[in-house]
């Protein structure tokens, strides 16, 4: 063979090589894409091309995938949903009028196009990183020119919303952009659920089923959608809404490109915001939009309120009672409420004020963008079929909406909902009036009996504090007075219990002692702590624990039922915890997967309410000191106890913050300001509470630097890579990176930052915005501190020995 005929060969072959397998992102005029070739992204972040979806048979779709996640194949968006080609026949080609065109090749049947022409002179279809295909005039760099393209897929959705996409209507387009559901997980045609904007009266987004409304997303307040106020996550996405004579929509744009995120209407009528986790390759819904029973359209009726926290959703509202008492009495709310007054226009009628409220469908409503809140009320006052007012715009308390018709889908949205006035006849007016006036009698009545009453709680506790609290180092014998009518068991009677303190009843070792299983002669279980001669701590702890416990009653606290003070032996006796400490079932692999998540939440939630006993709402303010995995006692039910209460403090009247000659406690629990100042307030335990809680959800000691990987990962999008293996596949994933960002919160370096513990509950509880979490106070980082093996065998400054840290 000729030289130059084996060069051409090799030529041809490496050009058809190179264009095969290169990663282009464009289509030419006239240019054709067969099925098994491809265009991808710049970024290799999305690519274009054929598939076929699970158990599909030989139907062949055009569709834009994820490149990225490699063989997972999630497809985005897809041409020909309803007109699958049957073989691997199909060809796409951009034709020089700008048409995109897919033909099956087999019959030269065109199956799917986009029928909007151009008529510049290099039109190009282009893949972007955001997923988006357009056509556009490759001279012009229109790629990001809302207006100065041929044709665009963001236009025209299949079932999924990326970040930059609009959800709404184009008028000048004449462009609808709803979202609809594949029929199933193997059959993208278009399926019942569709989610798309309505413009009958105040603009809202709704959800079908079919033709029925399965739930109503709500209108654009000012700040977010009314039907979800709470999802307003500006760490991680923003939300724009745009209301013109050109266009209405709402778009999400990610803050973070290394984090995957889609919001997707599914085959089964889930609706919700996905993410993608890199350690476990999955897909985890972690922001549903139609979550629980309130969300469905209409539960309650006209003038019905649904409330989910309730054990019966549905209610009237006040002034409004059933229209049909026995379906209510069934459970079937929807025949709704009537009032309890007839409304008669008569001049007397006023508003009364709903709180938390997600606003009554708009549909048919009337609305102002430049009204203020007064001239919306005297606008409804003064129309006699204006049945309720509200304010437009929540972010600036400006706008009028108006209702001309029986209010219907309503729910409770706590500290979040909105306030709505409801026209109410005079009579109901009022009742209120009334109820206002015996309020206020009751005020000027009670206002100074409480003061008195707390003056002398304040004396009173003064005076036993005076009397009773130790100094915090060395201090007098216990006392029978100390402890109040804690009763003293005898140490023959605690012998027998414990089977003269037999190994086999031997339940633990903490630095305090040895704890004993025993039993009473009464039949009770009891766990008996006996100090041992070695331990670290001495009567004070042990006279600190007695006092302290004695008068703390909380059921998140464990219990002491006495104490033995003879001769040598000093001997404390608790409730009995069958499950033991909480660090048995976290950091074992075998037991950790007893503990569900659901219980996980419960554990995290008690052991809040118990700190904020000690810190706030108990008789004496009390800083645990030794907060830890083996401190938190589980009882039968799985119910969380701290214990241990040896290294408490106590503050009173108006101290915030003390500091320690002596260092004591658990290194990896420790905040940095007691670790190397001996400084500690309640926000020492706001600290170890935080490493607590990322423990409790990732199943990970601390002394993995955990701050350090939970910090790292939240800062990488990948929060949800923290959580323990076997939970990751929970629809509570939402839940899930809350706690982790309480957690973050409470590990904050400077302890100023730290929240304290009633905004920790709240936090726990609630769905507001949590604020982004700073540095965490890493052991590592001491800057030019000393480091913890520093702080084990050093002296400070003022000649006062730090006693060591220990693993309690």
């Amino acid at each position: 063979m000729e030289p130059f005929s084996i060069f051409f060969l090799c030529f041809t072959f490496s050009f058809h090589t190179l264009f095969t397998t290169m990663a282009v992102d464009t289509i030419f005029m006239n240019q054709t894409i067969k099925d098994g070739q491809t265009i991808v992204s710049p970024q290799q972040s999305f690519e274009l091309g054929f598939f076929s979806p699970p158990n599909a048979s030989e139907n062949r779709y055009l569709g834009i995938m994820y490149k990225r996640l490699g063989n997972d194949g999630t497809t985005v968006w897809v041409a020909n949903r309803d007109t699958p080609i049957k073989n691997k026949t199909g060809e796409l080609s951009l034709r020089l009028d700008g048409v995109l065109e897919l033909r099956d090749s087999s019959t030269g049947v065109i199956v799917w196009s986009t029928n909007t022409k151009g008529n510049a002179r290099n039109l190009v279809a282009r893949l972007l990183d955001s997923g988006n295909l357009m056509v556009i005039d490759n001279d012009n760099d229109n790629e990001n020119n809302d207006d100065d393209y041929i044709w665009q897929s963001f236009d025209h959705p299949t079932d999924t919303l990326l970040s930059g996409m609009k959800f709404g209507r184009k008028f000048k387009r004449g462009i609808a952009m709803n979202l609809t559901s594949w029929k199933s997980a193997s059959d993208p045609s278009k399926g019942p659920y569709v989610a798309y904007l309505n413009l009958d009266g105040l603009p809202q987004f709704y959800q079908n089923n079919g033709d029925q409304i399965q739930y109503r997303i709500g209108s654009w307040n000012g700040r977010a959608l009314s039907g979800r106020p709470w999802v307003v996550p500006p760490s991680k996405y923003i939300q724009e809404y745009v209301s013109n004579e050109r266009e209405i929509y709402i778009e999400f744009d990610s803050r973070n490109g290394s984090v995957l995120s889609r919001l997707t209407v599914t085959s089964s009528g889930i609706t919700g915001r996905f993410a993608w986790v890199n350690r476990t390759q999955r897909w985890f819904l972690f922001e549903p939009l139609n979550a629980d029973t309130c969300e469905q359209y209409g539960l309650c009726g006209v003038y019905g309120n649904c409330d989910n926290t309730q054990l019966i959703a549905c209610r009237c509202l006040d002034g409004f009672v059933p229209k049909i008492r026995a379906q209510w009495n069934n459970s079937d709310w929807t025949s709704g409420c009537q009032r309890e007054v007839a409304l008669d226009c008569s001049v007397n009628e006023g508003f009364r004020q709903y709180r938390f409220i997600k606003l009554p469908d708009t549909n048919r409503s009337w609305y102002d963008t430049n009204m203020t809140i007064e001239q919306c009320k005297t606008k409804c006052r003064n129309e006699c079929n204006c049945t309720a007012y509200a304010t437009l715009n929540v972010e600036y308390g400006t706008g009028c909406l108006l209702w001309y018709t029986e209010l219907f889908d309503m729910r409770t949205i706590p500290n979040e909902g909105q306030d709505i006035y409801i026209r109410m006849a005079a009579s109901e007016l009022e009742k209120d009036e009334r109820a206002s006036r015996k309020q206020r009698k009751l005020i000027i009545i009670i206002i100074p009996v409480v003061v008195c009453f707390l003056l002398l709680i304040g004396m009173c506790f003064l005076f036993i504090r005076k009397k009773k609290l130790n100094q915090q180092e060395g201090g007098d014998p216990i006392s029978h007075s100390d402890v109040l009518d804690l009763p003293l068991f005898s140490l023959s009677t605690l012998v027998v219990a414990t089977n003269n303190f037999s190994i086999s009843n031997k339940l633990g070792q903490g630095g305090f002692g040895p704890v004993y299983k025993g039993i009473l002669n009464d039949g009770r279980e009891v766990a008996v702590k006996r100090l041992s001669e070695n331990s670290a701590q001495g009567v004070e702890e042990f006279k600190n624990e007695v006092i302290f416990i004695s008068r703390l009653q909380h059921r998140n606290l464990v219990k002491i039922l006495g104490y033995c003070f003879e001769g040598k032996e000093k001997i404390l006796v608790y409730e009995y915890m069958p499950n033991k400490g909480l660090d048995l079932f976290l950091f074992d692999d075998k037991t950790s997967k007893t503990l569900n998540l659901i219980q996980r939440f419960h554990i995290i939630n008690g052991i809040a309410r118990g700190l904020l006993y000690l810190h706030q709402d108990s008789r004496l303010r009390i800083i645990h000191r030794d907060l830890k995995a083996a401190n938190i006692l589980l009882d039968h039910d799985m119910n969380p106890k701290i214990s241990d209460f040896g290294l408490a403090r106590s503050f009173g009247g108006n101290e915030t913050t003390t500091k320690t000659n002596r260092v004591v406690g658990t290194y990896g629990y420790m905040s940095p300001e007691y670790a190397r100042h001996g400084t500690f307030s309640v926000k020492s335990d706001v600290f170890s509470f935080g490493v607590l809680l990322l423990e409790i959800v990732s199943g990970i000691h601390n002394k993995h630097d955990l701050l350090g990987h939970a910090w790292r990962l939240y800062k990488e999008g990948k929060a949800l890579e923290l959580v323990d293996s076997f939970l990751i596949e929970s629809d509570h994933t939402i839940k899930m990176l809350r706690f982790i960002q309480v957690g973050l919160l409470c590990v904050e370096n400077k302890q100023e930052d730290r929240p304290h513990m009633s905004i920790v509950v709240m936090m726990l509880g609630g769905e507001r915005e949590l604020p982004e979490p700073k540095h965490p106070g890493f052991y590592t980082e001491f800057d030019n501190e000393s480091t913890p093996n520093d702080i084990l065998t050093q002296n400070s400054y003022n000649n006062v020995t730090l006693s060591h840290l220990t693993a309690r």
